[in-house]
C-alpha cells in the first residue's frame, strides 16, 4: 500500500512542531547535547510544505536559543565548573576534557565572537552559554552576541532549508531522486567539512 509521507505529515499540529524546536534548541543552548540543528532544520523542511509557519519557526527557534545561552550562563556562572562535571557524566560522549578545552581555547582567543559565530559549531554551541558564565564574560556584552548569533543561525537555516525545500518540491518533478540526493550529500558534506576544519584551527591554537 502506497503511503503519502508529506499528506501523512499535514495531519500533525503545528503547534507540536513549535514546541519541539523551542525545546529541544533550548536545551542544547543551555548546555545538553540534543540535535538542535537537526531539529531545526526538519521544521523548516516540514515549513517549505506548508505544514508549518517558517517565520514562527524562526521565532520560536532564536527564542530557545537566546533564553536556553542565558539559562545555560547563569547556571555557569552560578556553579561554576560543577555544572560541566555533571554533563560530563550524563553525556561523555559530547561533554569531555577534550570538548570542553576546544571551546576554552576558542573563549581565550576570540571572547564574545565565540558566543557569536559557536552558533554555527555543535560544539560550541553547547558550551558557549555555561562557559561565558563560568568565565565571569559580562552579561551585556554576553546577551547582544548571544541574541544576534541565536537570530542570525536560525533565520540562515530556516530560509536556506525552506527555499531549497520550495524550489526541491518544484524541480523534483523533473529532476531524478539521484540529482536531489547528490545535491543534499554534498550540502551536508560541505557543512561537516567546515566544523571539523574550524575544530582543527582551534586545536592548532592550543
Amino acid at each position: 500500500m502506497h503511503i503519502d509521507v508529506i499528506q501523512w505529515l499535514h495531519t500533525l499540529p503545528a503547534e507540536a512542531i513549535y514546541a519541539a524546536v523551542l525545546l529541544v534548541i533550548g536545551l542544547e543552548s543551555l548546555g545538553i547535547p540534543l540535535p538542535g540543528e537537526i531539529t531545526l532544520t526538519s521544521a523548516a523542511l516540514l515549513a517549505s510544505h506548508n505544514i508549518a509557519n517558517p517565520w514562527i519557526i524562526w521565532a520560536v527557534a532564536a527564542t530557545g536559543a537566546i533564553v536556553g545561552d542565558s539559562i545555560g550562563y547563569y547556571i555557569g556562572r552560578t556553579q561554576g565548573r560543577k555544572f560541566l562535571k555533571v554533563l560530563s557524566r550524563w553525556f561523555p560522549k559530547h561533554v569531555n576534557q577534550h570538548t570542553i578545552k576546544l571551546a576554552e581555547k576558542a573563549f581565550q582567543r576570540f571572547g564574545a565572537k565565540t558566543v557569536f559565530f559557536g552558533r554555527f559549531v555543535a560544539v560550541l554551541r553547547i558550551f558557549a552559554g555555561p562557559l561565558a558564565g563560568i568565565l565571569r564574560m559580562p552579561y551585556r556584552r554576553f546577551l547582544f552576541a548571544n541574541a544576534l548569533g541565536g537570530i542570525v543561525w536560525s533565520g540562515v537555516v530556516v530560509w536556506i532549508v525552506y527555499l531549497l525545500g520550495r524550489v526541491a518540491e518544484i524541480w523534483l518533478h523533473r529532476l531524478s531522486w539521484i540529482v536531489f540526493v547528490f545535491c543534499l550529500l554534498l550540502g551536508i558534506f560541505a557543512s561537516l567539512a567546515f566544523k571539523e576544519g574550524y575544530k582543527k584551527y582551534l586545536e592548532k591554537q592550543g
